[in-house]
């Protein structure tokens, strides 16, 4: 259900003009240092996918992908991507790039099944990244190595900001926690796993939160994921199970932990093999991807997405995601949006 949370007092620090020349300064900006830290080239990316081959997100397994028949092409049936997780895996491994190197796109996607918020639209615009790497990196220490790579990032966009809008003065911590969700659990057992997050965010200003979909200690999972392109369930080095997480950070104008970015190490044949059984779906193994994977010929690789319109509205202290983006609303939505100063474009 679309609900709406209006912080108390909210002014657009900057107005409609100014945000859309800050939205392009960030884009810019932050894309540049992204593909110099991790190695990254740009491709283009496409908009939909055919279905039936595995190659679109299946995000939790039950959002539906909007759908079209194309004439020219026998009715197929292609659907907009909800990202482009597998799709840059392929695209990496037919590029045939060396450990280390990578790929970086704009993902533009449709999700119809979202519910809607100051963070959720049914546009989705992210960076997807994808790099090669070798199986010895296979590790929860080169996961974190990516992230604090990726954080270092982030400090630089803050600071590019802070010296073109003075006014909005730089407030993440000098480096980013790193927490496993099954620690988290035991910490907090009585709260649900995004007051968990709150809670943990709150605390440290920005945390990377490791383990994200296989099962915590009491049987449940923190949050969903599909089990085709991340790695939830391999045992890490440190003891615990993931080699994946989310970057979170705590918004001062929601004031609640906020997701910029969803990555991991990439699954291998064999965690494709257990994590498919885990989520009851072995039979995606016989889909044109799977197949390819747990044949071996798709590059081992880590991968992820930044997503474009919250960085802009995390930087730019933003109420509503709206602010960023063009998007669709539900017409109560935005007159309770005007009535809270929150101008949707």
């Amino acid at each position: 259900m679309s609900k709406v949370d209006f912080p108390k007092n909210y002014k657009s620090i900057l107005n409609v003009k100014e945000t859309e020349h800050a939205i392009v300064m960030i884009k810019n900006f932050f894309q540049l240092q992204l593909s110099t830290a991790l190695n990254l080239t740009r491709v283009t990316a496409p908009l939909f996918v055919e279905s039936g081959k595995g190659l679109n997100d299946d995000l939790n397994g039950v959002e539906r992908a909007v759908k079209f028949p194309v004439k020219d092409m026998n009715e197929a049936q292609m659907e907009i991507v909800h990202s482009l997780a597998k799709w840059k895996r392929v695209k990496v491994s037919d590029m045939a790039l060396e450990p280390g190197f990578g790929i970086y796109t704009d993902m533009n996607a449709i999700r119809a099944d979202e519910d809607l918020d100051n963070i959720h639209s049914l546009y989705v615009d992210q960076w997807d990244w994808c790099a090669c790497i070798d199986k010895k990196d296979r590790t929860v220490e080169y996961l974190k190595n990516t992230v604090k790579k990726i954080y270092g990032c982030l400090k630089r966009l803050e600071f590019f900001i802070y010296d073109n809008y003075e006014k909005i003065t730089p407030i993440l911590p000098k480096e980013i926690t790193f927490v496993y969700s099954d620690d988290l659990q035991k910490k907090y057992p009585s709260l649900t796993p995004k007051e968990r997050e709150d809670k943990i965010c709150r605390e440290y200003g920005a945390v990377f939160l490791i383990g994200i979909g296989g099962k915590l200690p009491d049987g449940t999972i923190h949050d969903g994921r599909a089990p085709d392109y991340d790695d939830w369930i391999s045992q890490n080095e440190e003891g615990h199970t993931g080699l994946n997480g989310d970057l979170l950070i705590w918004n001062p104008v929601l004031e609640r932990s906020y997701e910029l970015s969803s990555m991991g190490i990439r699954v291998s044949p064999e965690s494709l093999k257990l994590q498919l059984e885990e989520r009851g779906c072995p039979e995606r193994a016989e889909l044109e991807f799977h197949k390819k994977l747990l044949s071996g010929k798709l590059s081992c690789t880590m991968g992820g997405g930044i997503g474009q319109s919250r960085l802009c509205m995390f930087f730019l202290r933003k109420a509503h995601i709206g602010e960023i983006q063009v998007s669709m609303w539900p017409e109560q939505m935005k007159a309770d949006c005007e009535k809270h100063g929150i101008h949707l474009l």
